[in-house]
């Protein structure tokens, strides 16, 4: 099915994008890399009336390191987070943007349009949750900074306003002794996945100084697994707490029954990566190499 007929309009920065989506109202888009708009109107289940697009914009793709903050652009695609030698040594960042769909998705999706759609099955706000993170946006009234944390309101919901942009997004660089992974469940590489985890910790010794655990797919948005990271913080890292910080991964998911399976067995599948994941993190901050990809059945 082709989309319904649109305006096209090609933005020369982001002040002007944001000028024309005011300008142009309810009825505006603004297009990055498309891989979730685009379908969307091939269906018609989006119908922009104009379309802004702004892969002209120049510096808007880029990944910069600041004295502990990795700064990425709006419109940097994810084979670009992939394949940077920065961003490798922070595996969790690393583990999401090698395990999004396939080359060709890779190669157009960007990471500012995955944070700015609020998929509920997508994979950034999950990884990116497990970091502190802020997002930048800019619009006509001028700038401001909101922490991911407020920034996604629930399902395709974000803060930002009809003619708001995420402009940048910010990465507290996590401290020494720290290792991520990121795990996602799926069917086959196009497609979304049944359910995802990050987890994010440090270690002093063999105990889990800090931790942070998100899950993904397995409600509205990306859920904060509170009562796991309490299971591990300040705890070895055993059977035992890691069994616990299973189950609390497990109660915190409020999945739904669909096509990819059962609420049951969302459950359970996200409290297997949770086990998964946190295994592969311990190693990682312990220094060792530890290759990690998305696990497909």
């Amino acid at each position: 099915m082709y989309p319904r007929s649109f305006h096209y309009h090609r933005a020369g920065s982001l002040k002007e994008a944001v000028t024309l989506l005011s300008q142009l109202g309810e009825e505006a888009r603004p297009l990055a890399g498309g891989q979730s708009l685009i379908p969307l109107m091939k269906l018609r289940f989006a119908n922009p009336l104009y379309l802004v697009d702004l892969n002209f914009i120049p510096g808007t793709s880029y990944i910069k390191e600041d004295p502990g903050v990795l700064r990425f652009g709006p419109l940097t695609r994810h084979a670009e987070i992939e394949n940077s030698d920065v961003v490798a040594r922070i595996p969790v960042l690393h583990d999401c943007a090698a395990g999004i769909a396939d080359v060709q998705v890779r190669n157009r999706g960007t990471i500012g349009g995955s944070v700015a759609e609020a998929d509920p099955s997508g994979d950034w706000a999950v990884a990116l949750m497990t970091l502190p993170t802020e997002i930048r946006c800019i619009g006509t009234e001028g700038e401001r900074t909101v922490p991911l944390m407020d920034f996604v309101k629930d399902a395709y919901t974000t803060v930002l306003a009809q003619d708001e942009l995420v402009e940048e997004i910010a990465v507290k660089i996590p401290p020494k002794g720290s290792g991520g992974a990121y795990l996602a469940f799926k069917r086959a590489a196009p497609v979304y996945a049944t359910a995802s985890t990050a987890v994010q910790l440090t270690m002093d010794g063999d105990v889990c100084k800090d931790v942070a655990i998100a899950l993904g797919c397995v409600g509205l948005t990306a859920i904060k697994a509170k009562d796991a990271e309490a299971a591990l913080r300040g705890q070895a890292i055993t059977e035992k707490t890691v069994a616990t910080a299973m189950e609390a991964a497990r109660a915190a998911a409020d999945p739904q029954s669909d096509m990819r399976g059962s609420a049951d067995y969302k459950r359970a599948l996200v409290a297997a990566l949770v086990k998964r994941a946190i295994h592969v993190a311990v190693r990682r901050a312990r220094g060792e190499q530890v290759e990690l990809s998305p696990i497909y059945a």
